[in-house]
């Protein structure tokens, strides 16, 4: 690998900074409910810096079950995530900037690190409200695990959980970045 980056890799690492920015701007991840009663279904929708949604709806619903309400209160990752992320979109320009390929592939790995505690948290955030249910609530349920990506059934109602533009704009930053470096270790 060389020490510094081609003008084309500066390129694609500063195209990737300004998508990782841009990511900050729309949704990551969502949740759609569907149930005989709600057929055009009831989203939670997760910007990096706020929820969205028919999130009234659904904590009222929930209530029956026993589940903790839904609120950007709950989530103090809401708070902090947009400057992590922005930060993050800085360095890499930076980094382009200064073209030493070694830095950029620690950021690289940075990066790694960050999607894979971002997943863990989602789990972890969602383990949380399926598990720890009131035991004294009006209806009662087995305590369940709603999937990060995919589908789930509880009572009536079908869940359907999914990325959204903003996680596929940071998966494109990430790519690229992984593009620039692969091309990188040619020379």
């Amino acid at each position: 690998m060389s020490k510094t980056m081609s003008v084309s890799s500066v390129i694609l690492s500063c195209i990737s900074a300004v998508l990782l920015g841009v990511s900050i701007f729309f949704p990551w991840w969502g949740m759609n409910f569907i149930a005989p009663q709600y057929p055009e279904g009831l989203d939670i929708i997760v910007y990096p810096y706020k929820m969205d949604g028919r999130i009234d709806i659904i904590n009222g619903l929930n209530h029956y079950i026993g589940m903790q309400e839904f609120s950007e209160e709950t989530f103090p990752e809401l708070t902090y995530l947009p400057y992590i992320v922005g930060a993050m979109a800085c360095l890499i320009l930076i980094v382009a900037l200064v073209k030493r390929t070694k830095l950029m592939l620690m950021l690289v790995a940075l990066f790694s690190v960050g999607g894979v505690l971002g997943l863990y948290d989602i789990n972890r955030w969602l383990t949380t409200f399926g598990t720890n249910l009131d035991p004294k609530a009006p209806i009662q349920i087995d305590p369940f695990v709603p999937p990060i990506l995919g589908e789930n059934t509880l009572a009536n109602f079908v869940t359907h959980s999914y990325f959204a533009t903003g996680a596929f704009l940071m998966g494109a930053s990430y790519l690229l970045l992984v593009y620039t470096l692969w091309r990188e270790r040619k020379k």
